[in-house]
């Protein structure tokens, strides 16, 4: 009996459990051609306000709420806080220091932070909304190299200009919205989608390697013939 079997169960590819085909342009498009942007939103300190105001804002998100025809998505990320850019400006700042009791403060100003996160396990809380663009049925054709359960749609530089337009609508609608109850928003772009994606799907890796900007990826696209 042989030690190693011969008969190999066909292992799907860890691509297959993803939902999403690609990032282009801003925009996150999945399997099924589906569309999606992704705003951060700033937070508010509901506890701190008074009463009124407090009604004034849940009167406000209700309306907004009501005010839309397409369904949205929130979605709340907790994370290790990463303050590595900032402590790397400051370790420059303190090596051109001329002032040498500047410098030392410096150091032991960054020192302090680092051990203040390494013992308090400060957590990070981003807050986004996922809206949607749900694109019409039987349009495009599918990939013939999917490998998923389901067919990937493909859609066409043109199919793709015109359905991002609409969403990009849908993006001023919900900008708009939470503007009147205090909430600023800004659209990710590529690289943002690219960092957060990554960051669900690999919580621990995300925390140690920083991702190469999306813009210095110089490698060929694969393309296939069967595409042709």
């Amino acid at each position: 009996m042989a030690l190693f079997g011969n008969n190999k169960k066909q292992v799907g590819s860890t691509q297959d459990t993803l939902k999403f085909a690609e990032i282009r342009n801003d925009t996150v498009v999945l399997k099924d051609g589906n569309l999606r942007q992704i705003l951060l939103c700033s937070s508010i300190n509901f506890a701190l306000k008074s009463e009124q105001e407090q009604n004034a804002i849940v009167y406000a998100y209700q309306n907004f709420l009501n005010s839309l025809n397409f369904p949205i998505q929130i979605l709340m990320q907790s994370k290790k806080l990463d303050l590595s850019n900032y402590l790397k400006k400051l370790s420059e700042k303190a090596g051109s220091q001329p002032n040498e009791l500047l410098r030392s403060q410096t150091l032991d100003y960054i020192d302090f932070i680092k051990r203040l996160i390494n013992l308090a396990n400060i957590m990070d809380k981003r807050f986004y909304v996922v809206v949607p663009f749900i694109i019409p049925p039987k349009v495009g054709p599918t990939n013939p190299l999917s490998r998923g359960s389901e067919p990937q749609t493909l859609l066409s530089n043109d199919e793709f200009t015109t359905y991002t337009k609409e969403l990009e609508q849908r993006v001023q609608v919900i900008e708009t919205g939470l503007g009147t109850i205090g909430i600023r928003t800004a659209k990710l772009n590529t690289q943002q989608l690219i960092e957060l994606l990554y960051g669900v799907y690999n919580p621990e890796e995300a925390n140690k390697e920083k991702l190469t900007e999306a813009e210095n990826l110089t490698g060929e696209v694969v393309k296939s013939e069967l595409l042709k």
